[in-house]
């Protein structure tokens, strides 16, 4: 009766992640469209609440549009490197590595490690992640065909709505630590907010310690009998492709060609990046060294040497390009929204909207709430900071709660509804050849576990 009981619960999560997906995939448009009905949405409330008329409104849009150009570059990077150093042949041998540890004869084992991978890695870089993760999934249901796919590749994607905002390529805290960023050019800011009170404060470490814990255990549980287990069909995995970094020419004879696989360009660079970073830190400290600007050049760094080769790190920069084209394309129109908010009287009734409906010891949480609804249609976590922080920050100011907690609580609550979101999914299941409803009733049961905890944690985060 249990075992009833336990498979119709499953199966009612399923047909509810399919329903919700077959939602998404009907009412929610693409992220650009999602974008421009967004713009049209704020310059309408710019010219009811906002002090200006459309020539005005246009005005600030306008000089608003190239603001973030910095940011978004930014961006475009972390994702960039990111897979670039998936991509690189030492981190190819540790996932392959990685992927025979677990027992053949226990497929549990496999979630498990695909999790913690995940998780962990997100938390480093959400780039790698993402694309590793990928990686590591078909390594894995090669040496273990036992495990459930479907589990296997739904605990791929944890990293992207666990932990990856609040680890070492969080958008929010990093670009806070950022000197010159938009948020202190803008006045919003003072100076900048060390990493210590925010990635590293105690806070936030422990609740990632206890997500990746809970989250783990409850994917190891949730692995079907071997009966109701979705197995890899032999003609799937011959489909299943991995990167392939370009193969060597049998002749170098050319200048060009040894050049393009010298080895020595890329020890040359990397050694000099690295000296600069030592340098770096030495200087300021690893608290306020860890920023935007600073981790992107490590993984640029990181990647340059892994992959050994010029050619190798262009073939593999030339793929994370064809990634990127949504933050390249998005950031302005997000950037004209911001100048609505900035150069007009909005960001001001947004702010005492906060404070009308909220007080210092519920502020955190309503922020964590509206945050992780904004990010279902907002599913990038730097383009939402960018036109929430103009008006979450003054809020906090008003109601007496500090900066770095409410950053702290937008990124988590910009993690909350990530992994029931298919937009940062769309890469892991082009390689993985699933759709996102296959894996939706494992993330929404994952989802409410995830929201109880969190939710719970920012009621009392005022309080410490």
């Amino acid at each position: 009766m249990a075992a009833t009981e336990q498979k119709s619960g499953i199966e009612f999560l399923k047909d509810w992640g399919a329903g919700l997906t077959r939602w998404s995939e009907k009412y929610i448009p693409d992220a650009l469209v999602i974008v421009w009905v967004l713009t049209i949405i704020t310059f309408v409330m710019a010219l009811i609440w906002g002090d200006v008329g459309p020539a005005k409104a246009v005005q600030a849009w306008g000089d608003g549009f190239w603001a973030l150009l910095g940011f978004a570059m930014q961006m475009c990077l972390i994702m960039m490197t990111g897979y670039i150093l998936a991509c690189s042949p030492p981190v190819r041998w540790l996932l392959n590595g990685i992927s025979g540890w677990a027992n053949k004869d226990k497929p549990w084992q496999a979630i498990v490690i695909m999790a913690l991978f995940s998780m962990i890695s997100a938390w480093l870089q959400w780039g790698i992640s993402l694309i590793g993760s990928a990686m590591l999934a078909l390594y894995i249901v090669k040496n273990n065909p036992k495990v459930d796919y479907r589990l296997l590749v739904a605990a791929a994607y944890l990293g992207l709505g666990c932990t990856w905002h609040a680890g070492l390529s969080a958008s929010a805290p990093l670009l806070v630590n950022t000197p010159d960023n938009f948020l202190i050019k803008g006045g919003y800011l003072k100076e900048t907010i060390s990493t210590n009170l925010t990635l590293f404060s105690p806070f936030n470490l422990i609740l990632l310690v206890v997500i990746i814990v809970i989250v783990t255990v409850l994917m190891a549980l949730m692995h079907p009998s071997e009966k109701n287990t979705f197995k890899v069909k032999p003609e799937l995995m011959n489909q299943l492709k991995l990167y392939e970094a370009p193969p060597r020419p049998k002749e170098i004879k050319a200048f060009s060609t040894w050049a393009n696989w010298w080895c020595g360009w890329n020890i040359i660079v990397s050694a000099a990046g690295l000296w600069w970073l030592g340098w770096k830190v030495s200087q300021v400290g690893f608290a306020k060294a860890i920023n935007l600007d600073n981790m992107n050049l490590l993984f640029l760094i990181l990647g340059i040497l892994f992959h050994w080769r010029p050619w190798s790190f262009l073939k593999a920069a030339e793929d994370a390009g064809k990634a990127i084209w949504g933050i390249v394309i998005q950031f302005p129109f997000y950037a004209g929204i911001f100048g609505l908010f900035k150069f007009t009287a909005l960001a001001t009734v947004f702010a005492k909207a906060f404070v009308a409906i909220s007080s210092g010891s519920t502020f955190l949480l309503i922020t964590y709430w509206y945050a992780g609804l904004l990010n279902y249609l907002i599913p990038s976590g730097g383009s939402e900071w960018a036109i929430t922080a103009p008006y979450l920050l003054p809020a906090a100011k008003e109601l007496g709660v500090p900066a770095y907690k409410v950053v702290v609580t937008y990124a988590w609550g910009d993690m909350l509804t990530d992994m029931i979101q298919p937009f940062w999914a769309i890469a892991m299941l082009a390689v993985a050849k699933l759709e996102f409803r296959e894996i939706m009733g494992w993330l929404l049961l994952v989802f409410f576990v995830y929201f109880i905890i969190t939710s719970a944690a920012f009621l009392i985060y005022p309080l410490i």
